[in-house]
């Protein structure tokens, strides 16, 4: 018992010198590293101070400070940035839906500006702004190497004034100047129609009216057919849709789903990590679903589609989408800035990242490109139409086997195929999704 004992201490004894001999590096490595940072802070203050004195112009001590935060963040991702006082004004009002500007997301890809997508229905949307867009000159000044901010800075200006950006596209062998007229931007979150027995929705953006947006839109439309028996299913419109509130993304997830995970986020630190979960209820008593994505939607448009796959909820259509799959937090600072920096990752119900990936879409369906000559072809196309027929010529005998109600029924499908190809002419994209749904209901063992 007493060797035991011994052993025992002298295992002890043991452990504490190891501890002290491993720890003695670590602490000693730590205490480097921290005389190293402050090395560095007193390296910046330095330079700082030369510039103040020594740079050949008076400087504006503020914006050099501001200047040096905003390097700093944005060395980190495209998405972490350093908001001035006026900067972080303005985010707080485009959360709320109005706000002056371009309509035009963008982002940095290598020293790049890209367009993330326009907002429908804004002036960049309306003179011709696609997502994929490069951006490399502002009223002829180049922005290659300025920080994104400081591009976002150069496109502002008073509502009603003219700017030029220059644009380089995939497709184009030249680079191309498009003319905007900087205007208020009203957003409407949601805009909601029904297209033969299908409702579309609409998402242009994820701001504090969407989910209101949508629920209003939606019971509008059931409304107007007679009740939800009365349509076929419902089509997302998600494309060039560039995201916004995560809190919305998941309400509108939410709003299709009865239960289940919709996104998780995870941080630095695992115990940051949160999981988001649906609430019992589906807004359309489990009609199918199908959304629509392109390469301009990102951020919680990719949320809301990726819950909705990975539930089986909705069918994916369009192409692949951008591939933003993280989460920024913006934190006040002092004086009316703010700081937006990437805190986690998000991930969808089955544990993918989208980050730089993308939902991939369940049915892959390109847009086609309209061409110069589009305008005659599609008259050609209609005049081929409006061919003649046997009912057309003179003395043609009646069909007597059908009834006019009969007759009329006929009528009104031929009128809605006409329709359904002039749409397809006009959205390819949507036009499969409405087809998707019409195929369905067909199928429907309650039909």
């Amino acid at each position: 018992m007493r060797k035991f004992a011994m052993a025992a201490v002298g295992g002890t004894l043991a452990g504490i010198l190891a501890t002290t001999y491993v720890a003695e590096p670590l602490l000693a490595q730590e205490g480097s590293r921290e005389a190293s940072v402050y090395e560095q802070l007193d390296l910046f203050g330095d330079i700082f101070e030369r510039i103040r004195v020594q740079y050949v112009e008076e400087v504006d001590e503020t914006e050099l400070i501001e200047a040096a935060i905003g390097g700093m963040l944005s060395s980190l991702d495209p998405h972490s940035s350093y908001l001035s006082p006026d900067d972080a004004a303005n985010m707080r009002v485009q959360t709320r839906g109005e706000f002056g500007g371009l309509g035009i997301e963008v982002t940095q890809e290598e020293g790049f500006v890209k367009v993330v997508s326009p907002i429908d229905g804004t002036p960049a949307d309306e003179a011709g702004m696609e997502a994929g867009d490069f951006i490399t000159h502002v009223d002829s000044e180049s922005v290659l190497g300025l920080a994104l901010d400081e591009t976002v800075d150069l496109m502002r200006g008073p509502v009603g004034s003219e700017i030029f950006i220059t644009v380089v596209r995939e497709g184009e062998a030249e680079p191309f100047d498009v003319s905007i007229i900087r205007d208020t931007i009203k957003l409407t979150a949601v805009r909601a129609r029904t297209e033969d027995e299908t409702v579309v929705l609409r998402l242009t953006t994820f701001n504090d009216q969407t989910t209101p947006n949508l629920e209003a839109g939606l019971e509008k439309q059931l409304e107007e057919a007679g009740g939800i028996d009365n349509v076929n299913g419902i089509v997302l419109d998600l494309r060039n849709n560039p995201g916004g509130l995560l809190t919305q993304a998941i309400k509108v997830a939410d709003a299709f789903l009865d239960s289940g995970e919709i996104v998780s986020t995870r941080g630095r630190d695992p115990e940051d990590g949160e999981r988001f979960n649906a609430t019992p209820g589906d807004l359309v008593n489990g009609k199918p679903i199908v959304v629509l994505i392109n390469g301009g939607s990102a951020s919680a448009s990719e949320i809301v589609a990726g819950a909705l796959q990975d539930h089986r909820r909705a069918i994916v259509v369009g192409t692949k989408s951008f591939g933003k799959g993280s989460v920024q937090t913006v934190m006040p600072l002092k004086g009316d800035g703010a700081m937006r920096l990437t805190t986690a990752r998000y991930y969808t119900p089955s544990g993918r990242s989208i980050q730089a990936l993308g939902v991939s879409p369940d049915i892959v369906v390109e847009q086609p490109r309209r061409n110069p000559n589009a305008e005659a072809e599609e008259e050609d196309a209609s005049t081929s139409r409006r061919s003649r027929s046997e009912a057309d010529l003179r003395g043609s005998l009646n069909n007597d086997s059908l009834s006019e109600d009969e007759i009329r029924q006929i009528e009104e499908d031929r009128a809605k195929a006409e329709a359904a190809a002039e749409r397809r002419e006009q959205d390819y994209q949507l036009a499969y999704a409405i087809d998707i749904l019409k195929g369905l209901s067909k199928l429907d063992p309650a039909d």
